[in-house]
Parts: C-alpha cells; sequence; structure tokens
C-alpha cells in the first residue's frame, strides 16, 4: 500500500521456524465466556501468566522470535492471564480459535495506588495494562485469535466483588463526577516497528489499543469489538433493566456500545508513520482517536479501507498540543446504527489542550445511520486557557452520507476561534434526501451561531449542501472556489460490511 512515506506491504506471518516456543491453551470457554468457577478463587484469577510471560522472556533472550499460543490436545482454546510485557524481537502469535482472556481480579493490575477496580475522585493512573511493553523495537501481536478483556465479567475481589463489572464501574462517570480505575488491553509506550496482524481485540475494560510514542505501527486486518455476543442480545437487544444505565440490582447483565464508557478502539498518540488497514472496529467511543498531547506529535498517518460501526468517529484530538500533520482517511464506510452518540470524521479540540493540526485529507468515505457525519469543531469543551486550536488544510474529497431513520442528514458542525479560521475544503460531498443541520446554536464558549470562523473552499464538484451554508452562518466564514462538476456521488454499494460477515463475536 502506497502512504505518504512509502510503500506498506501487508504483514506475514512468523515462519515455523521463528517460533521460540508453543504454549498450549489450558482453558475450556463456552460460547466465548469462562465460567466463573474458573477463577471464583481471587488466588488462581491468572493461571497462564508466569508461563507466558516466561515464554517471551526467553524468547527475547534467545535473539527473538514468535511465541505461539495455540490450541490443547483435549479441547481447551482458552489462556487465562493478568498483565504481561512484550519484549523487543518478540512477536506474540494467537492461533485461530484461540482466546486470551483478561483475569477479572483487579488486584492482579493494580500499580500500587490499590483502586483499580472502582470509581473514585483520585485521577491517578491505577491499573497496568493487561498487555504492555515499553521501547520495544521489532515487536508485535499477530494471528486470527482474540484477547478479551472481559469488560462485563463481575469483579472477583476487591470493594465491587460480586457487585460490579469493570463496565459498571466505568458507568459510574456518567452518573457521579468519578474517575474509573480500569485497565486497557493493550498499552504501549514507545519504541518502533510495531505491528498488529489478524488479531481480535475485543471486550476491554477500558481503551483497547493505546499506541504512544511510537515510530513505524502497521495494524492490518485487525478487529476491535466491545461488546461482543459474550455480553449482550444479538443486534444489542437487551431486556429492560439489564444495562448499566438501567439497571435495578448490583450490577448489569447486558451491554450495548453506548453503555460500555471509555471504550476506545485505537489511539495512536504521539506517534509517526501509522497505517491502520483493513479492519473493523464498534466500540463504546471514540472508532480512532489519534491524539498529540506532548513530545513531538502525531505526525503522518494512514487510514485506509476500513470500516467503522457503532462508536464516536474517526477523530484527531482532543490533545493536539504539539501538533498533528500528514493524516489520510481513506475509502472509509461508517455505519452507526442511528446511535445517539454515533459520529462519522471528527478533529476536535479546545483552549486548553489546543495545537496545529495540518493536512488532512479525507478520500472516499461512506456514511449512514450516524447522527454526526462530519464535525471540525475547537471547541469540545469549555475550558478556557490559552492553548489555541488551529486546523489548517483539511480537505473532503468524496464524501457520501446516506442518511439516517433516526436523524435524517444529521448535523455537520464547523467552528473555530477568530484568530485561528478552520480551513477546510469541501469537493463532491453528497448527502441523500435530508440535508445536514448546519445552521447551528453555539455551543461551550463559542459564537452563539454556528459555522463561525470558517473559511470554506467549494469544488469543483457538488456540495449538495452549499446553499444553507451560504445562505444561513455565523461570524468570521468566508467563501471561496465555484462548483463546475456534477459527480456522481462516492459508490457505497458495497461499501457496508456486516460486522457478523467477518466476526463471528459480533452482534450485528
Amino acid at each position: 500500500m502506497q502512504t505518504s512515506w512509502g510503500v506498506i506491504n501487508e504483514p506475514s506471518l512468523p515462519a515455523n521456524s521463528a517460533v521460540c516456543t508453543s504454549i498450549p491453551a489450558t482453558q475450556k470457554p463456552v460460547n466465548g465466556v469462562l465460567d466463573a468457577s474458573v477463577d471464583s478463587d481471587p488466588t488462581q484469577s491468572a493461571p497462564d501468566t508466569a508461563n507466558i510471560q516466561n515464554a517471551i522472556n526467553d524468547c527475547r533472550a534467545k535473539g527473538g522470535g514468535a511465541v505461539k499460543l495455540v490450541a490443547g490436545n483435549h479441547g481447551e482454546s482458552g489462556f487465562l492471564i493478568g498483565p504481561i510485557t512484550l519484549q523487543s524481537g518478540v512477536t506474540l502469535w494467537i492461533d485461530k480459535g484461540v482466546t486470551v482472556f483478561g483475569s477479572r481480579n483487579p488486584s492482579d493490575y493494580d500499580s500500587g495506588l490499590g483502586i483499580c477496580g472502582i470509581a473514585n475522585t483520585n485521577s491517578a493512573s491505577s491499573c497496568y495494562a493487561l498487555i504492555s511493553a515499553s521501547h520495544v523495537v521489532n515487536s508485535g501481536i499477530v494471528g486470527e485469535g482474540v484477547i478479551d478483556g472481559r469488560g462485563g465479567a463481575v469483579l472477583s475481589k476487591g470493594p465491587n466483588a460480586g457487585v460490579k463489572t469493570w463496565w459498571d464501574v466505568a458507568y459510574q462517570t456518567k452518573t457521579s463526577n468519578v474517575t474509573q480505575h480500569n485497565p486497557r488491553l493493550l498499552n504501549i509506550n514507545g519504541g518502533s516497528n510495531f505491528t498488529l496482524y489478524g488479531v481480535t481485540f475485543q471486550n476491554s475494560p477500558n481503551f483497547h489499543l493505546a499506541l504512544d510514542g511510537l515510530d513505524n505501527v502497521t495494524a492490518w486486518g485487525i478487529k476491535i469489538l466491545s461488546p461482543s455476543l459474550a455480553y449482550t442480545q444479538p443486534g444489542y437487544a437487551c431486556k429492560k433493566g439489564t444495562t448499566p444505565d438501567k439497571v435495578s440490582g448490583t450490577y448489569a447483565t447486558c451491554f450495548t456500545p453506548d453503555t460500555v464508557k471509555n471504550t476506545d478502539g485505537f489511539d495512536p498518540g504521539e506517534s509517526s508513520h501509522v497505517l491502520l488497514a483493513y479492519s473493523y472496529i464498534s466500540t463504546g467511543d471514540d472508532h480512532v482517536a489519534v491524539k498529540a498531547g506532548s513530545g513531538s506529535g502525531s505526525h503522518h498517518l494512514m487510514f485506509a479501507h476500513n470500516h467503522l460501526y457503532y462508536g464516536h468517529g474517526l477523530s484527531i484530538g482532543s490533545e493536539t498540543n504539539t501538533g498533528v500533520s500528514d493524516v489520510t482517511v481513506e475509502d472509509l464506510s461508517v455505519d452507526g446504527y442511528d446511535s445517539s452518540n454515533g459520529v462519522g470524521i471528527r478533529i476536535k479540540s479546545d483552549a486548553s489542550r489546543g495545537g496545529l493540526v495540518d493536512g488532512v485529507t479525507y478520500q472516499n468515505v461512506c456514511v449512514r445511520n450516524v447522527r454526526q457525519p462530519m464535525a471540525f469543531d475547537t471547541y469540545y469543551s469549555s475550558t478556557k486557557k490559552k492553548l489555541y486550536p488551529s486546523f489548517k488544510n483539511i480537505t473532503v474529497n468524496g464524501f457520501h452520507n446516506m442518511g439516517s431513520a433516526a436523524y435524517g442528514g444529521g448535523q455537520a458542525t464547523f467552528v473555530a476561534y477568530a484568530q485561528y479560521p478552520l480551513q477546510i475544503a469541501l469537493n463532491n460531498v453528497q448527502f441523500d434526501g435530508e440535508q445536514p443541520t448546519t445552521y447551528m446554536k453555539g455551543h461551550n464558549g463559542s459564537p452563539s451561531v454556528l459555522p463561525a470562523n470558517t473559511a470554506f473552499t467549494f469544488g469543483p464538484g457538488t456540495v449538495s449542501f452549499v446553499q444553507n451554508l451560504v445562505q444561513q452562518h455565523g461570524k468570521g466564514v468566508t467563501f471561496a472556489g465555484s462548483i463546475t462538476e456534477s459527480p456522481a456521488p462516492v459508490d457505497c454499494s458495497n461499501a457496508f460490511v456486516p460486522y457478523s460477515s467477518v466476526s463471528a463475536n459480533s452482534p450485528i
């Protein structure tokens, strides 16, 4: 695949000769779930951790290679672990049909503060990720297997033992002014040449994949899913009173994407030369969140041939302090299932964490059933500081919104600070039927009428809502370019793929 920094080829599985050791599974999950009796004793909550960690360490000591997790000889297909650490030169290979399950004992993840598995007013980081690494080189996770964080499993130790699941803990942040203390599924800090290939990451208690400070990341053919069928019903048709927002008992027994909070999909922060390709994401928060809150920023990223479902959009921000540049989104489909939280493409920031976002191009995007098909918003929160966001050289070149039964054309948001106007070019941007709402009240201290402080350039291809923008807008809005062509909308006839067609774990 051609990127702005060179050609990236599809990764491949390691050669058998590169396998340091193969480890057979020890657990027998049923319908994607480990029975509670397996780890009801908190002292036996992660029996496979040491075996896998020792194999990774030994493989590193031998010069690198792969540690392969395979099915057992008597129907075993699962592993049960607490936090493990990847090493440079070592690839974790999870074979087809094999699932690595995370412990439901918060003590296994606790970083020393003693608060992992609860929600309180302490904002300190308190949980280690299920899989982590620091400054690794030539490492990764590959295979057709699954890593499952068991976000809907009832906790087995601590104040919430038998009372809440990980996702119940997370939902407390929606009902109280507290911070959840839940572990991420994968957290990589620093390094280079990191590969994710073919693996399914699901049911994380918190973010799924956080990749900070990396150079050269290839994620190809991965799947991110929360919640899976293990913790919900087909179509997310949970019965009344069973979800975290409606439960009247101790813990929820069914979950939807809108009730599994802070389960971001793919988050490259301060990372450069990042490719996410041919992947599938459905979560309870951002599908993708490109962040740049410290260090040298995030530059040279490509998102190509991806399918998004439930979630809060392919997002840049909200932290853009140190800059984001050279981002390409190509051949993207977003089917939001009419979720009230559904977003398509988005750049977001505010005056507490703003910086320059420069050179973002969206090409051939298909959207349907999404409340906010596009949002470019520098007033993401009402925080009043002086780290002003600046969004420049944003191009949408081929965007087709097919509408929503619940939201019609949805919302299209364009707002920036007067001293740093949004610079955006729209070409062949077409909404079927009802056009998006663009003339809106302001929010979070923005100008009172939107769009505001935006320099639009139109054409040469059709922009179906151009007259709405020209006739009704707020302060600081300018128009340039001209529409001289009437191309057909982006062809979306084969864009939308049922998630269940690529993952048997999917409810949709």
